[in-house]
């Protein structure tokens, strides 16, 4: 369920994409910082977003420097982070083990079961140091399992799951601005379900596994009802960013709300028909 909420490269000047370069790169040095290799691994694009986000809605300040990586040792990087980077690195690793265990409970997948444990202890850590964003995602995973279980398909009321958890991860602090970060969050985590299993779909369906699309592939509208949804997901999610008064990399954070989280839906498409071109 990562990896959607990512910018459109090819729309962004040089000096934003380095800058959104630098956020990602701190966002894996303070995940190797505090969580080691283990949590390096659990990079996200998607909580890479959610540092520029409560950065420049916080006008926080923080640390740049050059630094040379694992990954990429042949030359320095430049690296910012400040505490909107730690909390998303916190929340990197809840979501990352809640992520491997849901794996392992629907396929018994051994690799994402031992990538869980090596998780565990900090896992158990966090979740007493944020107890709202842990219950959060105890009744997300308790929800969906039985949606599974008893096969419910209501697009609405599955993906609201996967929204109330975002919803809660958005919100650092209890403050004027929870409410709409809340309903922000919400909006973007039906639309990552939702394009989540919409990338599924073929997946699932030979491995007989439940997908809440799956009922209604056969509709010969399904395609445009699917492009529709999705959308008015994300026109709902950025209405809600558009009241927060942020100015700070304000063109990165558009070019990732209005453009870049459509780059894998196109892959997608793309992928089921290789001649056509993705009408997004």
């Amino acid at each position: 369920m990562f990896g959607y909420i990512t910018i459109n490269e090819s729309e962004l000047k040089i000096k934003d994409y380095r800058r959104y370069r630098s956020y990602y790169c701190g966002l894996c040095r303070i995940l190797k910082e505090r969580f080691g290799r283990a949590g390096q691994i659990t990079l996200s694009y998607d909580m890479t977003f959610l540092v520029i986000l409560l950065t420049g809605l916080y006008e926080i300040e923080g640390t740049t420097q050059e630094h040379r990586c694992l990954v990429h040792p042949g030359k320095k990087h430049t690296m910012f982070w400040n505490d909107c980077t730690s909390y998303a690195a916190d929340m990197n690793i809840l979501l990352t083990y809640h992520n491997c265990m849901d794996d392992w409970f629907d396929d018994k997948s051994l690799v994402k079961l031992s990538a869980a444990k090596l998780l565990e202890k900090k896992y158990k850590q966090l979740a007493r140091q944020y107890p709202r964003q842990s219950a959060a995602m105890n009744a997300y995973m308790e929800l969906v399992r039985k949606s599974e279980s008893e096969n419910k398909f209501d697009l609405d009321l599955v993906s609201g799951y996967t929204g109330n958890l975002l919803g809660e991860l958005f919100v650092w602090k209890e403050d004027a601005w929870a409410d709409t970060l809340r309903r922000m969050g919400f909006y973007m985590g039906k639309f990552i379900y939702l394009m989540d299993a919409y990338d599924d779909m073929a997946k699932d369906e030979k491995k007989h596994l439940y997908n809440p699309w799956l009922p209604y592939a056969n509709d010969p509208d399904f395609e445009d009802t699917c492009k529709n949804i999705l959308h008015m997901m994300m026109a709902d999610c950025a209405k809600e960013f558009e009241k927060l008064p942020i100015l700070l990399d304000l063109e990165i954070l558009r070019n990732i709300l209005y453009s870049g989280v459509w780059i894998k839906y196109a892959a997608i498409i793309k992928k089921k028909n290789p001649t056509g071109i993705p009408n997004i």
